[in-house]
């Protein structure tokens, strides 16, 4: 509960319209799109420029007074979960695209800018904002960069982190930070701006950015191959990569998901293959059909039982449509849907399959996995109930297996979705004690009151893992590695 004094300084520097405290506020903006998680604010703020977040910025200093940034809320990590109470900052007021440089090839915008408006302006310029998160219709790009956003051209152009080249952020204290600019080369100290990216909230509150542009592709196909077994689509995966051709996109649906899209989409995915590779190339129309021409060769060799191309953009554009769908199809099997992200090299994507059905099988839940294929990052998405504690239980058990398979295999805990609530428990296991403690020293001297986004990336207590060979099926009990200490509490205060 704020005191009074507070809520007319914060009303004093936004407006008492778009100062809230009501109920009915605070529950709207006490959660994300995360499933489980939720904490009540005491007020949400909606400033409209940086000198309004800067001086918001120094009245919670003063006080203490936890700040959250939120865009959409869209993400899935519980990024924008007020644990610790405070003051949730929506900065969806702050949505103005400043300049498209046709010079330089870069944009300016405030962080608050939707997404999918941001590519649609971009485009109509005749330039080319590759970052193409699956949320894009209703995420905001601040939160994209506060997250480092991937997305299904990630293979061939990269993610958000590649195309940020500098920031206007708020640090805790109020002052305002800016970094790097329109500049091709700058290594003049520390890379703040990469810093920021990815950072969460944790380290300031991002206000403007300018990115990077390419020029926009001339032509685009696509093409859908189809597998009777795992272990053909992914060495399929290998070999196109292998053979020095960079697909736009190059994604992966297992059994289970084709078969919940084919049911939401309608667009005559086949439902009785083992797997499929969705690919898209784009560019120079020669090269586009070139390319296209090897990777059906390439699938058909490797053993595909059935390579379509696309004959019309339209045709294509239903294929990558359905992909991106696929949450929105599981999200209809139950009443609850954990969506989460793990990466690991694209050599093991068939064994981090596999070894996600064996684990889904030994907690006897749902688990559905789409992904990235051709950057490694996968999505194991777990269809459940919240009212069922025992079957939530089994989940979480079951994703805890999930990334300690993915460290095991040389990947990571989160490939795109940030750390946030969800991962803190799990993050030394990816960088280490030492990796913790330096992280930890770099959030006291940008937040020394730790009042930014408190209670994300660093859990209150830490998973413990010792690595261990899975068992071969059929072998022992099927007993997991990486288990934690009985008792062990979450950073949200429910059990581990």
């Amino acid at each position: 509960m704020l005191e009074q004094s507070v809520r007319e300084q914060l009303q004093a520097i936004v407006g008492p319209k778009w100062f809230k405290d009501d109920s009915e506020s605070l529950v709207s903006y006490s959660y994300d799109a995360t499933p489980l998680y939720q904490s009540m604010p005491d007020g949400v703020v909606f400033p409209a420029s940086t000198e309004e977040v800067s001086g918001l910025m120094k009245v919670c200093a003063e006080h203490k007074i936890p700040v959250i940034g939120r865009g959409a809320g869209s993400n899935l990590c519980g990024g924008v979960v007020p644990v610790q109470g405070g003051i949730v900052m929506v900065m969806t007021r702050m949505n103005k695209l400043i300049e498209i440089d046709q010079d330089n090839l870069t944009a300016t915008f405030q962080t608050g800018l939707n997404t999918k408006q941001f590519h649609t302006a971009v485009e109509a310029a005749g330039l080319f904002y590759p970052p193409d998160p699956s949320s894009m219709i209703i995420c905001t790009m601040g939160g994209n960069i506060a997250l480092g956003a991937g997305g299904l051209r990630g293979l061939k152009y990269g993610t958000t982190k590649d195309y940020v080249i500098g920031l206007e952020a708020v640090l805790a204290n109020g002052d305002i930070l800016r970094t790097g600019g329109k500049l091709v080369k700058d290594v003049a100290g520390y890379d703040l701006t990469r810093l920021l990216v990815g950072s969460g909230g944790t380290l300031a509150i991002l206000t403007e950015a300018t990115v990077k542009l390419v020029p926009k592709p001339g032509f685009r196909r696509s093409m859908v191959a189809m597998y009777s077994d795992l272990g053909s689509a992914a060495r399929s995966v290998s070999q196109i990569v292998a053979n020095r051709i960079t697909p736009c996109t190059l994604e992966f649906m297992d059994k289970a998901t084709i078969r919940v899209v084919e049911d939401f989409a309608r667009i005559g995915l086949p439902v009785d293959a083992e797997a499929i590779l969705a690919i898209e190339q784009d560019g120079d129309e020669t090269i586009v059909e070139r390319d296209l021409r090897l990777i059906e060769d390439i699938c058909r060799k490797e053993g595909a039982i059935q390579v379509k191309v696309a004959a019309t953009p339209e045709e294509g554009a239903k294929v990558m449509e359905a992909r991106r769908s696929a949450l929105a199809a599981l999200s209809r099997l139950r009443p609850t849907t954990i969506l989460e992200d793990a990466t690991v090299p694209r050599s093991k994507i068939a064994e981090m399959v596999l070894e996600v059905q064996r684990i889904a099988a030994k907690y006897d839940v749902q688990i559905c996995t789409f992904g990235h294929a051709g950057d490694g990052n996968l999505h194991p998405t777990a269809m459940t109930d919240a009212r069922d504690e025992e079957e939530i239980h089994r989940v979480e058990k079951a994703f805890e297996e999930i990334f300690e398979a993915a460290i095991r295999m040389g990947g990571t805990i989160t490939g795109e979705h940030g750390v946030g609530l969800v991962k803190a428990p799990f993050l030394e296991w990816k960088v280490g004690a030492s990796g913790i403690d330096i992280m930890k020293r770099l959030k006291d001297a940008f937040d020394p009151d730790h009042i930014l986004n408190p209670g994300k990336l660093f859990a209150e207590t830490r998973k413990r893992i010792v690595f261990t060979e899975p068992q071969n099926e059929g072998e022992g009990d099927g007993s997991a590695s990486g288990q934690t200490a009985a008792g062990q509490d979450r950073p949200d205060g429910r059990e581990a």
